[in-house]
């Protein structure tokens, strides 16, 4: 037995090769797609998202059922933490679901690919710059693509404005319409108390270009998560003005506060 083959049977069950191998993935003959996602890198970080996610942040999760089996599906979440675990919880509790589990692919800030290894090791789990072009390609493909219309905004915020939401731009509404891509909106709590912040070093994240420079224990709490997710919404593809497309956004913003307010009042403790 090689050593891969070795670490293969040491790390992923039978159970998590056999649900990864059942999501249907267009890749080529060297494993990969066209944005990078690879089969075997996604295994193993799933056999440690398991950990995380079942034992360390015990996130239960509801309505994970209504994203569509089929079809372009923009999965739409207010961002919570300064690190992207709102994303990989998201997409792990959707691939892993017992009945018909899709592998969604995460719309990332353009920080983190230019950290070294982090860009590559992202794009093989399944995540993708986050940037129109590519979406727009992606719900061409009839994938399901999970943005976050808060961006930096939202993941930087500070702990005091935790559950706030930030304000949403429209490019994720443009796009739904048309591409006929059903809206299933996402209200995540608990990641705001992962990693508290009460300030952020502006000068310093200037001087280092990169989007913030959070004042921070460095620790990850192992903060209960909850995971609501909404029945889908669709939009018609009307040529409308760009007010009523601002309405429409606001409406999906609405939703999520809601399941947000849902998801509060369901925990019992922070930890």
């Amino acid at each position: 037995m090689g050593l891969a083959s070795f670490l293969k049977s040491r790390l992923i069950s039978e159970e998590l090769d056999k649900q990864v191998e059942k999501i249907k993935k267009p890749i080529g003959s060297l494993g990969y797609d066209p944005w990078g996602y690879n089969n075997d890198a996604v295994k193993y970080g799933f056999s440690i998202t398991r950990q995380i996610y079942e034992k360390y942040f015990r996130v239960q999760t509801t309505g994970v059922e209504n994203i569509p089996a089929t079809g372009p599906v923009l999965i739409v979440a207010n961002h919570s933490g300064q690190l992207p675990l709102d994303g990989l919880l998201i997409g792990y509790a959707i691939a892993t679901r017992k009945e018909k589990p899709r592998m969604p692919r995460a719309m990332i800030e353009r920080f983190f690919p230019t950290v070294p290894w982090l860009g590559n090791l992202l794009n093989e789990v399944g995540a993708v710059l986050g940037d129109p072009v590519n979406c727009a390609k992606m719900l061409e493909n009839n994938e399901a693509v999970i943005v976050f219309p808060e961006g930096i905004r939202g993941s930087g915020k500070l702990y005091r404005d935790r559950y706030q939401l930030k304000r949403f731009g429209n490019g994720f509404m443009h796009l739904a319409m048309k591409y006929n891509a059903a809206i299933v909106p996402v209200g995540v709590v608990g990641c705001e108390e992962t990693i508290p912040a009460i300030a952020n070093i502006k000068p310093l994240a200037s001087a280092l270009s990169i989007p913030y420079v959070p004042v921070a224990l460095p620790v990850i709490f192992p903060a209960k998560v909850h995971l609501n997710f909404g029945k889908p919404m669709y939009f018609d593809g009307s040529d409308i003005p760009e007010e009523q497309i601002t309405d429409r956004v606001d409406s999906v913003k609405a939703e999520i506060s809601r399941l947000i307010d849902k998801g509060l009042s369901e925990r019992k403790r922070l930890f």
